[in-house]
């Protein structure tokens, strides 16, 4: 019997892809919430802090992306496609020419 195929779909993709980022982001707060092992040497105990700082600037970034593809799927289920976005930083001719 062969596999019946599933249409792709940019909506039910994205919305998936939210999930997860946001599944990422609360594995991020997690090591963050972990405490800093007081048996380190001061150069160990710095790398830590320095690897618990940069998972709190990815969680940050990850929040950040998460927000635009949440408008990404609003714009999606509104219109239903996406347009690229018309450039027109060039002259009078140049704007009416696309």
């Amino acid at each position: 019997m062969p596999k019946s195929k599933k249409k792709y779909d940019n909506v039910t993709t994205a919305v998936r892809l939210k999930e997860s980022m946001q599944i990422a982001i609360e594995h991020m707060i997690n090591e963050i919430q972990k405490p800093v092992d007081q048996e380190l040497s001061g150069s160990q105990r710095k790398a830590e802090l320095q690897a618990i700082k940069q998972t709190a600037v990815d969680a940050k970034e990850l929040i950040i992306e998460r927000e635009r593809l949440e408008q990404l799927i609003k714009t999606l289920q509104d219109k239903g496609e996406l347009k690229e976005e018309q450039d027109y930083s060039g002259g009078f001719a140049e704007k009416y020419s696309k």
